[in-house]
């Protein structure tokens, strides 16, 4: 079959190019995400495993309830006891280092898309590309301009994770009630000051969705790029595959669900409404100590 546009060499072509003309910006860009991914994993694997259950333990029992504390602890123990708690730590190193970096980049830049019609017009297309091609097409390039290893991995991860950080951004600007908008105006704050400290507080739930969303497609993108070295559970996943390995592709496969669904409820509970930002525990405990204060202030 003849091609009429010879797309795909013309890529290729590019990619060709710009490994022989760019190699030490590939390299110090390579460097910059290797050193940063290592310190956050790094840092992970020097807390120990008791404080970094009772952190997540603490952090549910606070933001969702105790119900999902005791998931949250029954869940961390089955990663221990099954023996994937290392690699656990690995892929969540990963996640949040990729996750860190796509924020970095997709807020401001949903911010902008939000402000000028223009960007808009011009980032919209590129999210749509990031966000329908296949996961695997983006490890080719990054391992040929990176090498095997966590950078092409992180950001293969990158850009699949970004778009909803972007997207999710610049509706929840959009969306900022208008006469609030006009409100900030009319007391005099700059542009910068009506976007700090009037839009973005009140767009903070869409972009928590955002953030939520970004780091489940981070968490799942992740284990695909352990094909090019990224390690973490994936390799595991990888490794039972190429093994028809049943008992530990299930084994990964279910620590990966666990941590999932810890980071999903956990996240998920910043973007909710700030009268429901607390844990119905905390809020039945506040709302047992008013009854209490009540009669005792008719009393007195």
């Amino acid at each position: 079959m003849s091609e009429v546009i010879p797309l795909g060499a013309w890529v290729d072509h590019g990619v060709h190019y710009l490994l022989d003309h760019d190699a030490k910006t590939f390299d110090t860009i390579g460097k910059v995400i290797e050193s940063f991914a290592a310190a956050v994993e790094h840092g992970l694997q020097a807390v120990p495993m008791w404080a970094l259950m009772a952190f997540f333990v603490g952090i549910g029992l606070w933001r969702v309830g105790w119900r999902f504390a005791l998931f949250t602890l029954a869940a961390l123990l089955l990663i221990y006891g099954t023996g994937f708690w290392d690699q656990m730590v690995i892929t969540l190193g990963l996640t949040l280092s990729s996750t860190v970096i796509s924020l970095v980049l997709g807020v401001p830049l949903g911010i902008s898309m939000a402000k000028s019609r223009t960007v808009e017009m011009i980032v919209r297309p590129v999210l749509d590309l990031m966000q329908t091609m296949p996961a695997f097409v983006y490890l080719i390039p990054a391992a040929m301009l990176f090498g095997l290893g966590r950078v092409p991995g992180i950001l293969s991860t990158v850009i699949f994770a970004m778009p909803p950080a972007v997207r999710l951004t610049a509706l929840g600007i959009k969306h900022v009630n208008r006469e609030i908008v006009e409100a900030g105006q009319a007391f005099g704050c700059t542009p910068w000051q009506l976007l700090y400290k009037v839009q973005f507080p009140n767009a903070l739930p869409s972009i928590m969705t955002g953030v939520n969303q970004t780091i489940m497609m981070a968490l799942s993108m992740v284990i695909i790029a352990s094909m090019v070295g990224a390690g973490g559970l994936g390799n595991d996943v990888l490794a039972s595959i190429q093994r028809l390995d049943i008992g530990l592709g299930f084994e990964s496969g279910m620590s990966v669900v666990m941590l999932a669904i810890i980071l999903d409820r956990i996240t998920e509970s910043f973007g909710r409404a700030p009268g429901k930002a607390r844990a119905p525990l905390f809020a039945g405990l506040r709302n047992a100590l008013k009854v209490r204060r009540e009669p005792a202030a008719q009393h007195g």
